[in-house]
């Protein structure tokens, strides 16, 4: 009989002592019996939960922004769908329609300091059209460029928009800004407007209107888009105002965000970029 095996028949022969032995450790060491217990629990495959994952919650300017956008998103079906109904109609009355309705308005305020409630109450909605015909109709009406006072401002922007920098579709965006001498306006901005209803301009459907702004030394035409921090659409923008109305290449334009406008109280003053 060898060592180890005469070891185990005297193990066995204690039958009495080996339990209490072994209760005797679970009673003193009850840290390494959890511990044991923990680890091997650990490798054991969780229960599937039945309840729902948690959603995180984004902060509230991220989920206003991503309610504002799913709003925007759907006035523009909705102003499409609309869009859609009116040319059918034009279209069966034997007329012209664009892609868009249009609004002229006019502003006439005093020389002197602007505040914003006087310069809503000077806003004056003077015609609207969604023809070819009823462009016309209302343009030739229209008093030319030259002849208008100073300081003056004509406007024209697609339904539903206001010439506001506060304006929904406007308070994102921006406007480009053109400067000219006077009396070479007004061909600028028949050019312009032209360019605008017929949908030509690149990234119209970002174009919310465009503005001529008679001065005491300069006539100013602006255009006006949707959203400033959109840089390939505001450049393209630019591009494309500098093909229709021919401008010399080197011809430098001005850009400044709506917000910037709001902040020093001024449409042409502090512009951001030129090009």
């Amino acid at each position: 009989m060898t060592e180890s095996t005469a070891a185990k028949e005297a193990e066995g022969s204690r039958p009495s002592s080996a339990p209490a032995a072994a209760t005797d450790a679970a009673e003193e060491v009850p840290v390494s019996t959890a511990s044991a217990a923990t680890t091997a629990s650990s490798k054991v495959e969780p229960a599937a939960d039945d309840r729902p994952p948690l959603i995180p919650v984004a902060p509230t300017e991220v989920v206003a922004e991503k309610k504002e956008k799913e709003n925007e998103e759907k006035d523009r079906r909705v102003r499409e769908g609309d869009d859609r109904d009116r040319q059918g109609r034009e279209i069966r009355a034997g007329l012209h329609p664009l892609q868009h309705r249009f609004v002229f308005w006019y502003t006439r305020r005093q020389p002197g300091i602007r505040s914003q409630t006087s310069y809503e109450d000077n806003i004056k909605r003077i015609a609207e059209f969604s023809t070819v015909e009823g462009f016309w109709g209302s343009y030739c009406h229209l008093s030319r460029a030259s002849t208008l006072p100073n300081p003056t401002d004509l406007h024209l922007f697609k339904e539903g928009i206001r010439p506001l920098w506060e304006d929904a579709a406007n308070r994102s965006g921006g406007k480009w800004i053109i400067r000219f001498k006077k009396l070479v306006s007004g061909r600028y901005w028949e050019d312009l407007v032209l360019a605008m209803i017929g949908d030509q301009l690149d990234f119209g459907d970002t174009v919310c209107g465009a503005v001529l702004s008679i001065r005491f030394g300069e006539d100013i035409l602006s255009v006006w888009n949707r959203n400033a921090a959109d840089n390939q659409a505001v450049m393209a923008l630019r591009d494309s105002i500098k093909r229709h109305l021919h401008l010399p290449l080197g011809y430098m334009m001005e850009y400044k965000p709506h917000d910037a406008s709001l902040r020093d109280n001024s449409s042409f003053r502090n512009t951001w970029l030129r090009g």
